[in-house]
């Protein structure tokens, strides 16, 4: 058994034959507690289109109510991925963009935007703006928080917010050379406590590979989330930008990506787990994606065609989903 930080530690550098010992132990965990199923997400922040499903551009969009600002412009991002989202600004931008994505047949959005200098989304001056939204429009409304205190959650929490997203780095080091902000690790700790406070449903994110592509604080990440019982865990893994001071960092491998998914898995045994949007394309995304269905992922976005097909060829339950894979939480439900 996979129980103590030493064994968590050497499952990260078993050979061959121990790690498909233990992808197989991995998978079989999750088929016993969340059954023989899998989710496709293809939300509306990329362009998503396969001989099995198509994405809407207006189902669920993301939205930057910092537009292209960041203040701390993390190595691995440097505020490229805001470009990539609606901007809204001010409350007012923010119901008139959502009032927009209602009309057009939406079914909710992800609020997101760039970090203060504080590590925190600058969500407060929005959150009377986000309550009218899910009083007027009923759309599924999931944040980017960053760093969070309990006001804030609660706050979010009374305005009807449906999820809370927040990645959980657990490296001192990678915090501040990376993301360059003046907090540790226990400051991410304290936030997931002010989310389980609130109690504000909370997806944490974990990124493998976010110290230069190599593995460091991922395991105390999750032992850290560990403590608090998430509705779901999202996995994702650095994935190079162009125009970043990381755009030659060589990504974890698939099979460091899928170490990470069963030590998740052993630490939340009933947790859905998700392989997330961000992760590197072309045959590594098609390896990572075929290591994460043997190892029993509940859910991932934006899969291959050869991910598609290999869950059909071992007999999972299949639904494709429009929603952010964050409401994995939910929509598990659908397949019991």
């Amino acid at each position: 058994m996979l129980t103590s930080p030493k064994n968590y530690n050497k499952l990260l550098h078993s050979n061959e034959e121990e790690f498909e010992k233990i992808l197989a132990y991995s998978r079989d965990i999750s088929w016993k507690n969340l059954g023989r199923k899998i989710i496709f997400y293809a939300p509306s922040f990329i362009h998503y289109e396969t001989d099995y499903f198509c994405s809407s551009p207006s189902a669920f969009p993301s939205i930057s109510i910092t537009g292209s600002y960041c203040a701390i412009k993390c190595k691995h991002c440097a505020g490229k991925i805001l470009d990539t989202m609606i901007p809204a600004t001010t409350p007012e931008e923010l119901i008139e963009v959502c009032t927009t994505i209602k009309n057009k047949g939406g079914i909710g959005c992800l609020i997101s935007g760039g970090c203060i200098p504080s590590g925190s989304v600058p969500l407060d001056k929005f959150i009377n703006a986000i309550a009218e939204i899910k009083r007027k429009l009923g759309l599924t409304i999931v944040v980017h928080t960053g760093i969070i205190n309990l006001t804030t959650a609660r706050k979010l929490k009374k305005a009807g917010v449906d999820a809370a997203l927040i990645d959980i780095i657990g490296s001192d080091k990678t915090i501040q050379e990376i993301y360059h902000l003046n907090v540790k690790v226990e400051d991410y700790d304290k936030s997931l406590m002010a989310l389980h406070q609130s109690n504000l449903p909370f997806i944490p994110h974990v990124v493998v590979g976010l110290h230069y592509g190599k593995l460091k604080g991922e395991l105390q990440a999750l032992r850290i989330i560990s403590k608090y019982d998430p509705p779901a865990l999202i996995v994702v893994a650095l994935m190079p930008i162009d125009g970043t001071p990381m755009q030659n960092v060589k990504p974890p491998s698939p099979k460091e990506i899928a170490r990470i998914l069963m030590a998740a898995r052993f630490m939340l045994p009933t947790t859905p787990i998700v392989l997330g949007c961000a992760r590197p394309k072309g045959e590594h995304k098609v390896k990572t994606d075929m290591l994460a269905i043997k190892a029993g992922v509940t859910a991932i976005a934006f899969p291959t065609d050869e991910a598609i097909q290999f869950a059909e060829s071992i007999g999972l339950k299949i639904i494709f989903s429009p929603l952010c894979c964050s409401q994995i939480f939910n929509q598990i439900k659908v397949l019991s």
